[in-house]
């Protein structure tokens, strides 16, 4: 006669502890918790608004105005053909690049430095949320984009501006606990939604950062009215998009004081998080003590979702140089405000998607499912591009905004699965370690995209009239064929599939 099983052993939670006291919150409130969410959203928006806010202004603030920037920034363009001797109109703020030759390195380097800072110091960042809890790591970070990033506007040497941003890469740690705390704070049934507002945030960041660098960088030549010379914003051009995200910032900071904690803390923390935390995962005790790099359910996670980082950071570059680009080199001849606007209602798709959709899209399909069938669906909408430059008019806009409303959300719904599959393939005590992991490979491969997509931008404009695949469609084939590596890559043998959902 065979042995009855054991019953499931019963929830043990620890008074002082903030993961017992999330996990008891949980159990009686089975709704979404919106406050909760509401601070993920804000904070993640918070720490991407300084990634790209300079990008509308770098070339200005390294050295002088070269062609390719007058390509992005329309309105010099009558100071050029006014002045023709470029030594009139130069803008020498940090006094380093001598030609417009040096522009692009130094440039380049200090927009990369960000990047590298984080690639360096990810890791530690997920150990340390991992070992005192999210909320310490949190609240520093948010206090390292008040500092350096002001500090970046008022810089006036150009190792100053490579230094802040290299620090505010490097201090700034949130994106590794703000994804564990986004499926900590919420049941089981949630997680999928708290995911994708960290992804929505992080997306709306990367978009608002560079119209507010845009708009409010040199605020004494584009509002004269407004702004005085002899003012700060006169001896400091780019201070004031740095300040206002630092002071949007502080508002966030001051919210953390309502910041539940979500790790748990007591005594047998590997017995305790396994008996008290609501979607517990079947790992044993020993589990815990395993590496990560010996993981392979989260290797294989974090290896698709690199490879995926890299498609898009590649196609928001090529996106943005292919539709501002002359028609004559297979472009649309927008304008950066035609662009701007594309951008924009794509980023509102993605909020009402994250909000209203992507909940039942993971319940139904699940996360890599969803993967899956969103990436296979990304690529016809990457190949229909090079065919729109056929179209004008309300056809070619009506084509274009939907193709990058859909591919927007086709991109989140990917990013938010294989994030959800590095999540569900640790135990909470090595969650920020490995959400740690995974935004340093990132980084390094989104370091690496828009050098690899300027690159073949250019080479690409120069085979206009080749026979196999000329200019544009080259460009968007060798995106397609990265789309196609990154859902091979979803399969098995490539793919380990944490054990919850086999």
């Amino acid at each position: 006669m065979a042995e009855p099983e054991p019953p499931p052993e019963a929830k043990v939670y620890h008074d002082g502890c903030p993961g017992c006291a999330i996990e008891q919150r949980k159990e009686e409130h089975t709704g979404i918790p919106y406050n909760e969410f509401l601070f993920v959203a804000i904070t993640t928006l918070a720490s991407s608004l300084p990634i790209s806010s300079l990008f509308p202004f770098l070339y200005f603030m390294v050295s002088l105005i070269s062609m390719h920037s007058i390509l992005f920034h329309e309105t010099y363009i009558l100071q050029k053909v006014l002045n023709p001797f470029p030594s009139l109109v130069q803008i020498r703020d940090l006094h380093i690049a001598r030609t417009e030759e040096d522009i692009g390195f130094y440039a380049g380097f200090l927009g990369a430095s960000y990047m590298i800072g984080r690639g360096f110091a990810s890791i530690l960042w997920g150990m340390v949320a991992d070992r005192i809890g999210r909320k310490p790591v949190i609240i520093f970070s948010i206090f390292a984009v008040i500092v350096f990033n002001t500090l970046f506007g008022l810089s006036t040497k150009y190792w100053m501006a490579v230094s802040t941003r290299f620090l505010l890469g490097a201090l700034n740690g949130l994106l590794a606990p703000i994804k564990a705390y986004s499926i900590e704070v919420c049941r089981a049934e949630h997680q999928a939604l708290g995911l994708s507002i960290v992804s929505t945030a992080w997306g709306i960041g990367l978009v608002v950062g560079p119209a507010i660098g845009g708009y409010l960088a040199q605020p004494i030549k584009q509002y004269p009215h407004n702004f005085h010379e002899k003012s700060i914003f006169g001896r400091f051009p780019y201070l004031l998009p740095c300040l206002c995200i630092s002071l949007f910032a502080l508002l966030v900071l001051i919210s953390c004081i309502w910041l539940p904690e979500t790790l748990h803390k007591h005594k047998g923390l590997e017995r305790g998080v396994e008996t008290a935390e609501s979607s517990a995962t079947q790992e044993s005790v020993e589990s815990h003590k395993k590496s990560l790099f010996k993981n392979w359910p989260l290797m294989s996670s974090i290896l698709t979702y690199c490879v995926f980082s890299l498609h898009d950071t590649a196609y928001s570059e090529i996106f943005s140089l292919w539709t501002v680009s002359d028609r004559k080199y297979g472009g649309l001849s927008f304008s950066s405000k035609d662009v701007g606007q594309v951008l924009a209602v794509a980023g509102a798709s993605l909020l009402v998607y994250q909000l209203l959709i992507y909940r039942w899209v993971d319940k139904i399909l699940g996360p890599i499912n969803s993967t899956r069938i969103a990436s296979a669906l990304s690529i016809p909408i990457i190949a229909a591009y090079p065919f729109m430059t056929h179209l004008s008019g309300i056809r070619l806009g009506v084509s274009l905004y939907i193709a990058a409303m859909i591919k927007s959300v086709l991109a989140i719904t990917i990013i938010t699965g294989t994030s959800l599959l590095q999540n569900k393939a640790v135990p909470q005590g090595q969650r920020g370690a490995a959400n740690g992991i995974a935004t340093t490979a990132m980084s390094l491969f989104k370091a690496v995209a828009p050098a690899g997509a300027g690159v073949l931008f250019s080479w690409a404009q120069k085979r206009q009239h080749a026979a196999f695949f000329p200019g544009d469609q080259m460009v968007f084939l060798l995106l397609n064929l990265t789309e196609v590596i990154g859902l091979m890559l979803t399969f098995k043998p490539f793919l380990a599939v944490p054990q919850q959902y086999k």
